[in-house]
């Protein structure tokens, strides 16, 4: 998130456990609400994530005013920006990267690449969008979410596995700058590795690599206004600051000193 603080003083945000039988599929449940006097415009650096996004707006510039509708988002290469006016509610359910496929295996997760499409035209049986949406208490609304996720049956998979492992991985491994390093990481040749990568995780492990760099890059400028940016770039694995600032400007769509705090 773009600058969190500022989202956060204007919607209430939550995230949710999902059930234990779909943890290993899933980050989390993220819940938002809000009633606003003045439309917001929020923004998101994506995830490597597919999200399923359960969405109520009741505004009257909104064509869906008063209804839901569920829709599958793949991985966003770009910034996302999300205008919020009136009120409204979103139930979201992120999953790991990698491990959307087993909810959907007749595709490759590359097929959702940069899309949005109604949920139904992937999943079978179709989300209701009013059991999820309609609850007033938000345990129920977790409740219908675990319901709908569970009665797709996930079938398990060895190789989303092995792609969930992999990207938690780049996640968590600073020293793991290269596609070649994360093949030999893994005993793949670096092609195995971008087939796998495409058909699991939706996008090639480098576009991954270099997305977890740039998150924690955008919080390290939210939270400390005299970050060195030289040795974050090191740090990163960048051959210098303005590779990083260049990339970071690229695809938060500002630069780094904008987003200093004040």
């Amino acid at each position: 998130m773009v600058d969190a603080s500022e989202l956060f003083a204007q919607v209430r945000f939550r995230r949710r456990e999902p059930a234990p039988a779909l943890r290993p599929y899933l980050e989390h449940y993220w819940l938002i609400d809000w009633d606003l006097t003045q439309p917001y415009a929020s923004h998101l650096v994506p995830h490597p994530s597919v999200n399923l996004v359960f969405q109520r707006y009741e505004a009257s510039s909104v064509p869906t005013r008063g209804t839901g509708f569920a829709e599958v988002s793949g991985i966003g290469l770009e910034l996302f920006t999300q205008k919020l006016e009136g009120r409204g509610r979103v139930c979201g359910v992120q999953f790991r990267p990698g491990g959307f496929r087993p909810f959907a295996p007749d595709r490759p997760v590359s097929a959702w690449t940069g899309r949005r499409l109604p949920a139904d035209e992937v999943f079978s049986p179709p989300a209701s969008p009013s059991a999820v949406l309609d609850p007033a208490d938000e345990d129920a609304r977790v409740a219908a979410l675990d319901a709908y996720l569970l009665a797709l049956r996930p079938d398990p998979d060895p190789q989303a596995d092995r792609a969930m492992a992999l990207v938690d991985l780049v996640r968590t491994d600073r020293t793991l700058r290269r596609v070649d390093e994360l093949a030999r990481a893994e005993g793949l040749s670096p092609r195995s590795l971008q087939r796998l990568f495409a058909a699991y995780v939706g996008v090639g492990p480098k576009w991954v690599i270099l997305r977890y760099r740039i998150h924690e890059a955008l919080e390290r400028a939210e939270a400390d206004p005299e970050v060195n940016w030289a040795a974050l770039a090191a740090e990163l694995g960048y051959s210098d600051q303005a590779h990083l600032i260049r990339d970071f400007t690229a695809t938060v769509g500002v630069s780094p000193t904008v987003l200093a705090p004040h």
